[in-house]
């Protein structure tokens, strides 16, 4: 048999399945790894020891090992296997090697820079931004990273970052939930509340609870309703009529503007802490990489301007509702 004949007829699922066994130590784990079957795993492998006329795997019941056909036969294709994954590392860095790579948390991706980023690309059409929503912090230097937008003391893993801007919460509901009459701070907690629960390593997220404390009043009990752990999660079931949440001004001002979200009281509540810019040294040596940061910068200070309340003032209580239920 020929290597050309070889190298046509060998089952490459067939080899993907024998590489993955090796490697994880079962057929079991292949199989989840490759989101497959372990039958299908056990097909493909007989496959390949059927076309090479060897026996590549010992089976003793649910356990199996790599024969000493096996192993020899695995110590080879990892080879092929690991210059594969070389290969597309190669790739996503000469697709890198010119692009700005920013990094943002997967609500801060969907409901505000995501959106923004269109008039930068509007002032700069030359230029090439890749936008990537992931939660975990990337390794500066390690990551194909150059831009991270963090929140809170995360930006602390990082050596070169700048406060971009202190966010705050507002009350925002769909305009057909209300059917459009104007409520008091009070009664607002009568209506399906939708809640916002950061991962624990977050700062807490401002609360119904706190709100209600704001306003003077309380609940009997905690209060009820839906959570979400992403912000865009919640400012979504609020478009779609849910309930009212407790939003980000900087996520929800396209909602506002399409007139999806309306905000029924005008109370605001700060985030515990601001949003950071954070960057790879190298990354202002790219093309357009200081431009991109200085504008980033830019933005968020509008953004600080917008989110902030206009007038801090004790809002106005129905004392007759002073308990809710």
């Amino acid at each position: 048999m020929s290597d050309e004949q070889i190298f046509r007829g060998i089952p490459l699922k067939g080899l993907q399945a024998f590489e993955a066994v090796g490697r994880c130590g079962s057929v079991t784990a292949a199989a989840a790894e490759l989101n497959v079957s372990p039958g299908a795993i056990s097909q493909q492998i007989r496959k390949i020891e059927s076309f090479l006329g060897v026996t590549l795997l010992e089976r003793s019941g649910r356990t199996v090992e790599l024969t000493q056909w096996g192993r020899l036969y695995h110590r080879e294709i990892s080879k092929g296997f690991e210059q594969f994954a070389l290969a597309e590392q190669v790739l996503e860095r000469a697709r890198n090697e010119n692009a700005l790579v920013l990094s943002a948390l997967s609500s801060v991706v969907n409901k505000w820079i995501g959106r923004r980023i269109f008039d930068w690309q509007a002032l700069h059409p030359d230029a090439h931004v890749r936008i990537t929503g992931r939660d975990k912090e990337p390794r500066m230097g390690f990551d194909e990273v150059d831009f991270r937008v963090s929140y809170g003391s995360d930006v602390l893993q990082h050596d070169h970052y700048a406060e971009l801007f202190r966010d705050w919460v507002v009350p925002a509901c769909s305009p057909a939930l209300i059917d459009g009459r104007s409520l008091s701070a009070v009664e607002l907690l009568s209506y399906p509340l939708l809640h916002v629960e950061w991962e624990r390593h977050f700062t807490p997220y401002p609360s119904w609870t706190e709100f209600a404390a704001k306003i003077g009043t309380g609940f009997k009990g905690p209060p009820s309703g839906l959570s979400f752990t992403l912000s865009s999660s919640a400012i979504d079931a609020a478009v779609n009529k849910r309930g009212i949440v407790l939003a980000q001004m900087s996520m929800i001002a396209d909602e506002l503007e399409a007139q999806t979200l309306v905000i029924p009281v005008d109370i605001r509540m700060p985030l515990r802490e601001s949003y950071f810019l954070a960057w790879d040294r190298s990354a202002l040596q790219k093309p357009y990489g200081p431009e991109f940061r200085d504008w980033v910068i830019a933005i968020s200070r509008r953004q600080a301007q917008i989110s902030a309340p206009s007038i801090l003032s004790e809002p106005k209580i129905n004392p007759s509702s002073s308990d809710i239920s």
